[in-house]
């Protein structure tokens, strides 16, 4: 199918909204102006050109459902968008006699020995973490920076807890992060844990959806000591406040090295969506990160809308293990003939080809909407019109 807009890097699907709502928190204002999408399907063409062609015959033209089922099926077929948020099948292994008592044993060390163990130590180490951090941001003087030096290294410890938690295997690939003046680093999105994994290597500033639960509590904590821009995703004020802080960050060098993930939500980590352009329109070098777990230890893709992300831990810590490969690729930037949006593809791709993963055309952010009744109408009303000007010929006869 084709995409018509009348604005570069504007996608949408039947009825759903690309940038004029909430959903782009990485838009620029003149990149959310109210542009009329419309998607061209293979359907529609078939039932345009019966129409330019001028049959005549009514009976064959209304019984003729050519175009919408076409549409229908390969709505079907190939529906890259849904397949981008499913989890991994696992086919069973336990099927035979001599196979199942060796699942019953992985059941019960991974539920009975290895998850009491490991929910002790992340739930000793929160508190932990809470009380130090409390205390050294309370009591620690700053004279030179001491007490934000230790509030960064209690993130960064605190971090890396949680990884043994899930007895992490990350392999890193490539110099580690450094904190350069006019740099910001890429990654794909996996969870929350991308940014964890990324954080027990070196801290980092990022952006992030605000929570409710033990999670906002350390937003509203550790996040705001590392200088971290949290936002909600309905408000269009904090669109704007986002893109602001985004600029003030890379321009202090100051500040820790600038972590975002462009593509705006949790991707399964076969598939990479659209990358959201004001990343890559600050004007500074960007720093690409590919991530690629796998699959065979533990499932590490988060569905917010599915489980909290509380369950999503239980089930990490009730795995095997997280094996996850970390790439940290060459600063990339924008070239002569390039604009922010053909940019963010270049970066996007160069991180799909490293991690091994599957880039598609859709905005990630497409997953929070329903097809509009709008859009259906419009389709009806276009097939309803062409069944008009054939009866209108009929009655001039």
């Amino acid at each position: 199918a084709r995409v018509r807009s009348s604005r570069s890097g504007t996608m949408s699907t039947h009825g759903a909204k690309s940038g004029n709502d909430g959903d782009e928190l990485f838009s620029s204002a003149d990149a959310r102006g109210g542009s009329e999408v419309e998607r061209v399907t293979a359907g529609l063409e078939l039932e345009r050109e019966a129409s330019r062609r001028g049959d005549k015959d009514i009976l064959p033209r209304l019984l003729d459902a050519s175009g919408v089922l076409q549409d229908a099926a390969s709505a079907i077929i190939d529906d890259t968008f849904n397949k981008c948020f499913t989890f991994t099948e696992r086919p069973a292994w336990n099927w035979n006699f001599y196979l199942f008592p060796m699942w019953v044993c992985g059941v019960a060390i991974r539920y009975g020995v290895l998850f009491p163990l490991r929910l002790v130590f992340i739930v000793t180490s929160t508190v932990i973490f809470l009380l130090t951090f409390t205390l050294a941001h309370s009591l620690a003087p700053n004279a030179g920076n001491f007490r934000v030096k230790l509030e960064r290294f209690l993130v960064h410890t605190y971090a890396g807890c949680h990884v043994v938690s899930w007895t992490g295997v990350i392999r890193h690939h490539g110099p580690k992060p450094t904190n350069r003046p006019g740099h910001i680093f890429v990654a794909n999105h996996t969870s929350i844990i991308d940014y964890i994994i990324l954080t027990s290597v070196s801290p980092f500033s990022s952006i992030a959806q605000q929570n409710k639960g033990w999670v906002g509590l350390i937003q509203n904590t550790a996040m705001d000591a590392i200088d971290c821009i949290r936002f909600n995703r309905t408000e269009s004020k904090d669109r704007e406040m986002v893109q602001r802080r985004l600029r003030e960050h890379v321009a202090d060098t100051n500040r820790l090295p600038l972590l975002i993930f462009p593509e705006g939500t949790c991707v399964n980590n076969e598939y990479c969506v659209m990358f959201k352009r004001g990343a890559f329109d600050l004007g500074c070098k960007v720093c690409p990160i590919a991530i690629k777990y796998n699959k065979i230890f533990a499932e590490t893709f988060w569905h917010s809308r599915r489980q909290s992300f509380t369950q999503h831990l239980m089930s990490l810590m009730t795995s095997w293990a997280v094996v996850a490969d970390v790439w940290y690729l060459e600063p990339q930037e924008m070239r002569d003939d390039e604009d922010p949006i053909k940019f963010a593809n270049r970066v996007r791709q160069l991180i799909c080809d490293q991690a091994g993963i599957k880039p598609v055309p859709w905005d990630g952010m497409l997953k929070y909407y329903r097809p509009s009744p709008r859009m259906c109408e419009k389709r009806r009303a276009e097939i309803a019109a062409s069944f008009e000007s054939l009866l209108d010929g009929k009655k001039t006869k």
